[in-house]
Order: C-alpha cells, then structure tokens, then sequence
C-alpha cells in the first residue's frame, strides 16, 4: 500500500483533502519537538511514541462515518459520495509513511490506530477514549494524552467541556525501521515535507470550497512556537457574496446531475478569489488574483459520459483559474506561470502535471493508483473506463467552462474600466491557450473552444472597442516602421476598425477561422483598395509614408489609378497604365540629372524619397520588359525628347536664329551652365549622330558667347 501511495508534500496535500471533505475551513501543519513523560502511559511500548511528532489541525469535527472510516486501510468509505475529494482513501493511510502510530482527537474522542496490533493486545488494531466517560482513566493516564492538550486550540478547558470543537491528528515519527517501513523521519525530512508543500502553496486552495487557509508551524523543545508560512483565500473585495452564492449554484447543479435531471448545457458559475502567501521566514507575502469559473456538465449532454458518470460514481464537475496578475500582454501568460493539472488539489509537480494551457484546470479526473498522475488512453489501457471518461470530459464540460471564463473576464475588464480589475484589455489574449504549447492530451479544447470563441466579440480594437473577428481588420505591421502609424491613422480614418493581436493568437485565428473572407489583415494590397474607394486627404510626408507601404509587396500593376506618385513640383500624380510620352514620369539618374531639364519638374518622380522608394519605383518602371504604369527610367532617346521639351518650351519659334537671355525665369530661357552640360552630355551620349536635336536652338553664336558674362543677350542658332 505505502509504495503505491504519495510520499513528500503529497502527504500534507493528502491531509488538506481530508479537512476539504470534512467542511473544515482551516488547516494547520506543525512540527513538534516536544519529548512528553513517559511514568503514567497504557504500556512501556508507548514510551517511543512521546517524543517529536507532526500534528496537523483543522477546525472540522469527525463523524460517526470518519471513525469507522480512518481504521480501513486502502479501503474509502468516501467512494459512495463523490463529492468528496478524499474518495481515494489514501488521504490519511499515506500518513504511514511518516508514523506508525497515529492519533486522533475529535469532538470527545481520542483514538490511536496500530494496524499492526501490536501495542493494544491481540487482535486490537487500536483503542479509542470517549473525553467524558473515560475521564478517569484519562486523567489517571496523565503522560499518555498529554500530548494532546495545551497546543493548537486544545486546552485545559477542553478536557472540562469535554470536547474539542476539531480535529487533530497526531503523527510521531518513526525513529527507526519498523515492520510497516523502514522509512526514518526526522526534522530535517519533515522540514522538506514543509518546503516540497511550498512549491505550490499558491494554488492549493484555488479550487477547494471549504478550506481557506493553512499555515505550517514549527515548536521547538522549549516550547518556543512559531509560523513558518501561510496561505489564504479570500473572496472578492467588492462582492464577498459572489464566490457563496457560485458555490450554491455548482451545489445545486451537482444535485441536479446526481437526481438524474436533464439539462442540455453547462452549468457555470465564475467568481473572484486572492491568494496570499506569506513567508514569516523570509518576511515576503505574495498576492496572487485569480478568476476561478467551475462548470459541472449536464445530464443527457453526452450519454457515454452520463453512463461513466453512473458506473464510477463520478461528477463531470471542472474549474479553471486564470491568474488575473501574472499575464503579459503580447506574449500571455508570463514564463514564471505554467497551467497545470487539479484534482481539486494540484497534481504533483512534473510533466506529467503540466497541460500548457495558460490556466489551471481542475477536474473529476480518473487518477493512477498512486494518485500523482491522470489516467490516459494507451495501448494498454484502451478500454480504462476512468481514461476514457477523462477524454470526455476534455471535449464536453471544460471547453464550455473555458469558455465562460474568458467571455466572464471580458465582461469584467469593460463594466470595472474605471475600478481596479488587474487585468487590461489586451492582457485577456494571455488567457488564450496557444496552439503550439498546449500538451498533445489537451488539444481536443481546442476546436470546441474556438467554435464557440470566435463567434463572440473577443477582440479588442485599436479604438477601445470589442468586437467580432469578421468586424475587424487585423494588422500585423511593425510599429517601430515610419510607415506602421500612418497606414493605421489613415485606415481609421476612412472607417475601418483596426485591431493588434499578439502573434499566438494571430495563429489561432489562421488556424481557426475557417469563413471565406473573415479574417482580413492589413496588407499593401488591402491598402490600395481602400485608396481607391477612400482618397487620402492628408499630408504630402503621409501620402510618401503611404506610398512606401503599397509598394512593398511590389505588385506595381496595381498601383493604378492611386494619386500616390510624388512629383519633383512638390505634387502627386495618379498611376496610370497609359504609353503616351506626354504622360510619362521620368527617373533622374546620375546618367541622367535632373538639372539637364529645367522647367519639367512636373514631368519626374521627387528625388528626396527614401532610396528604398525610389527602387522600387525603379522596378516598377522595368516590370516585365515594358512598364506597368507611366514611370520611365531615361534612356538616350527619352533624354533627347526632353531636352526638345524644354527648348521648345523657351522658343516656341521655328526661326533660324532666336535671342537667347540666359538664365531668364520669366521667359524659361536655359543658363549657358546649362548649354555647357548639353553639349557635354551630347558628347557622351550622342558621339556620333546628332540629327535627333534637328532644328533645335543649340549652337551659341561664337562672338558673342564669350562676352555672355559681361552682357544679358545672345543669339543662339538651330543646327
């Protein structure tokens, strides 16, 4: 039996269960040094047992049913009534680990168990004493029971009233092999019980109905008490009735499933609840506030699961708890934060425990023999009735339970905005499981949950509002990007609801929203058609910004009919797809400067984008061997219709010779700079064939070129 049963602080998790099944509402664990007289004892064979012990307190009285109940080794009286956490009924015998020899004094009776039936007489697996008629005796056998008294709420009052209003357990260590164990305890292995239990003080009580709080208590030998460590639960600060009343309705619920009455939903009930931790050791207390939603599934729901119900005496009863002050808002819940398993009381801490979700379940679940671990469906167990009823009730009550709690915690976050409620807007997408943590034995939650999830208004808009995945348009962008703000400002501003979600739950959206056409996200191309149902009105530094944007994907041809393309005359033209030369926009080059073409500011792309634009815009004007819009790079020919372009412009005239003001803005006429720059460019670009610039005022009149410095007119000649 004591292999099969817990060992360390599973113990004292044990002992918690034991008070939770009794109503009791506190727990006290304490080490004591105590060594007791041994002159006035039943037999000199007791003498061992009054020395150091462990006692554990609680404020619960044993009933008739618990003392018949305590003397049956590896047999639980409480499996007829599967409220009862303790159905297991190891709950008091993995005490045998520690003692031989325990005790009990409740209401007016002390008792001492001896499975062995060694110190009591033949056949005598203990004694019991009633308080009030065994007083005598008692009293006569002063060193015997004074362990009992003067400690943990038992006084001498309590031998006059001749009751004690609770429950303590005495446990004396076992100082050397016996013929139950050979397991030696001592104060170094019951201190290690004390701190393995610390381990998860935090969520013991999270989702018992009873206890509230347990503290672990060391006396030395001179009678010098202390406390080590306390944890409490207490309810909500704002509704202390709100955790009673969601108890009484769960009860009620219970009933309901137990009698047999038919219901096709989920019965959940969801309430506020603090735990606090405090470590007297290390003066630090730690306040943890959880949201705790506990579901109990009805009858006719799921008939495999009613028929396991019946055979195994089980209640298809779950909770889940969300730590309401643990949660980082873009990568959920935080790293110090695992979601682990329950039965009522946590599992023992390993993998086995672990579930990565980014809460804590608890549940009715079908355990191992030893208690440590929910039984699975393997090979070799396929047919386990309790496995199977475990997987039942991972796709039937807890995705309804989930749920709740999420659709509980929204409600809260919007009716408690100007209250304090820990948990922000954002920060409810930590409560979100994550696809790509959850466990493999966990995942069915996951497609019941999101079906019901993603058709409720879940989502927190950028303009504070909750709303439904199909209502939104979720952007991904980098927000340390120039380009990220604008692209939102003006998408907001043309009507659209914007929305930023961490990048977890943008793959449970991927995963799970299965409607054409739901889930839309911002994206270049997304931006272009809102363009061009919605002109942009604002800046020309947006327009720039926004133009960076939708020519990121580099789908150049569907850039037209946009007013996005920035002119070097501080003016936006729209793409258009048209070959004419009069409607090209040109890129300067360094081949090709600008300044060759004075006047035609409205005919090239601003030079003062980003580099990045500007290539882009490069490729755009070379997409698939002919342009997809009227940007052009230049080319020699291209050059010289410019150039045309721009002496036309000055001398519309066909004459032979023109007068030539150089530098003149009014009358558009070119700088002789700017004669010099031609000339050179022809050089270059046109060594051998000048018959394109035909009938074009070029050639300076030689005499009076060489005083141009000195005089405002010239005559200029057509080649």
């Amino acid at each position: 039996i004591l292999r099969r049963y817990p060992e360390g602080g599973q113990i004292l998790k044990e002992l918690i269960q034991n008070a939770e099944d009794a109503g009791a509402t506190e727990v006290k664990f304490m080490y004591d040094e105590t060594e007791y007289g041994v002159e006035s004892l039943w037999s000199h064979d007791m003498a061992q047992y009054q020395g150091t012990a462990l006692y554990v307190y609680n404020d619960a009285v044993f009933t008739t049913e618990d003392w018949n109940g305590i003397q049956e080794i590896a047999r639980s009286r409480k499996r007829e009534d599967p409220l009862k956490v303790g159905r297991f009924g190891i709950g008091f015998n993995s005490v045998y680990h520690i003692t031989d020899v325990p005790s009990i004094f409740s209401g007016d009776q002390i008792a001492m168990l001896d499975p062995h039936q060694m110190l009591f007489g033949v056949h005598e697996s203990g004694q019991c004493w009633n308080l009030k008629s065994d007083i005598k005796e008692i009293t006569e056998l002063n060193d015997q029971f004074a362990p009992y008294f003067g400690l943990l709420g038992s006084s001498e009052k309590t031998i006059k009233d001749g009751n004690f209003p609770g429950t303590l357990f005495r446990f004396p260590l076992r100082m050397k092999p016996s013929q139950l164990s050979n397991n030696i305890y001592n104060k170094e292995k019951v201190l290690e019980l004390f701190e393995s239990f610390r381990v998860d003080a935090d969520t013991v009580l999270l989702f018992l109905k009873s206890v509230q709080k347990v503290s672990l208590h060391v006396r030395e030998s001179d009678g010098t008490e202390r406390m080590l460590f306390q944890v409490t639960a207490s309810d909500s600060e704002e509704d202390k009735m709100e955790r009673p009343n969601s108890l009484k309705t769960l009860g009620q619920a219970i009933d309901s499933y137990s009698n047999g009455v038919l219901s096709s939903s989920v019965t959940c009930a969801t309430y506020q609840l603090s735990t606090e931790v405090r470590d007297e050791t290390a003066k630090e207390t730690q306040k943890t506030t959880w949201l705790v939603c506990n579901g109990v599934g009805g009858r006719g729901m799921c008939g495999e699961l009613d028929s396991l119900a019946d055979d195994l005496k089980f209640i298809p009863t779950i909770g889940i708890a969300l730590p309401l002050a643990l949660i980082d808002e873009d990568k959920g819940a935080t790293a110090s934060f695992s979601g682990r398993a329950f039965c009522f009381l946590p599992l023992p801490l390993g993998e086995e425990s672990m579930t990565g979700l980014s809460v804590h379940v608890s549940g009715f679940f079908g355990l191992t023999d030893n208690r440590r671990s929910i039984k699975w469906r393997e090979v070799d167990q396929w047919r386990d009735p309790a496995a199977l009823w475990n997987e039942l009730l991972i796709v039937t009550v807890i995705p309804r339970a989930y749920f709740t709690l999420i659709m509980e915690t929204i409600r809260r976050i919007q009716t408690k905005k100007d209250q304090d409620f820990p948990l922000s807007p954002r920060g409810i997408y930590g409560a979100w499981p994550d696809p790509n943590r959850i466990r493999p034995h966990w995942k069915p939650i996951l497609e019941p949950l999101f079906n019901d999830l993603l058709q409720q208004p879940v989502i927190f808009s950028l303009n504070g509002s909750w709303v439904q995945v199909d209502e939104t348009i979720f952007s991904d962008l980098d927000s340390s990007l120039d380009t990220t703000e604008t692209v939102i400002k003006y998408l907001q501003s043309s009507g659209m609801i914007l929305t930023q979600v961490p990048a977890y739950i943008d793959a449970v959206l991927t995963m799970f929203v299965t409607k054409p056409g739901s889930l839309r996200r911002v994206t270049p191309s997304f931006v272009r058609q809102t363009l061009r149902k919605c002109r942009h009105r604002g800046s020309s530094n947006e327009k720039l910004l926004l133009l960076e944007f939708i020519l990121s994907d580099a789908c150049y041809n569907d850039l037209i009919g946009l007013e996005l393309l920035p002119l070097q005359d501080e003016t936006f033209a729209v793409f258009s797809s048209s070959v004419n030369d009069k409607d090209a926009v040109y890129i300067a080059s360094e081949e090709y400067p600008r300044s060759l073409y004075p006047g035609l500011e409205g005919r090239f792309v601003l030079e003062s984008i980003a580099p990045h634009v500007m290539t882009s815009l490069k490729e755009a004007a070379r997409s698939r061997g002919r342009p997809c819009t009227q940007v052009q790079v230049l080319t020699p020919e291209r050059s010289a219709r410019l150039i045309k372009e721009v002496l036309t412009t000055a001398w519309p005239s066909r004459d032979f010779a023109v007068q030539w003001y150089p530098g003149d803005q009014e009358k558009q006429h070119p700088s002789a700079s700017w004669l010099r720059m031609i000339w050179k460019h022809l050089y270059i670009n046109f060594p051998d064939d000048l018959s394109v610039f035909e009938d074009l005022p070029l050639i300076p009149n030689q005499t009076r070129l060489e005083s141009h410095f000195n005089e405002s007119k010239n005559t200029s000649y057509y080649p």
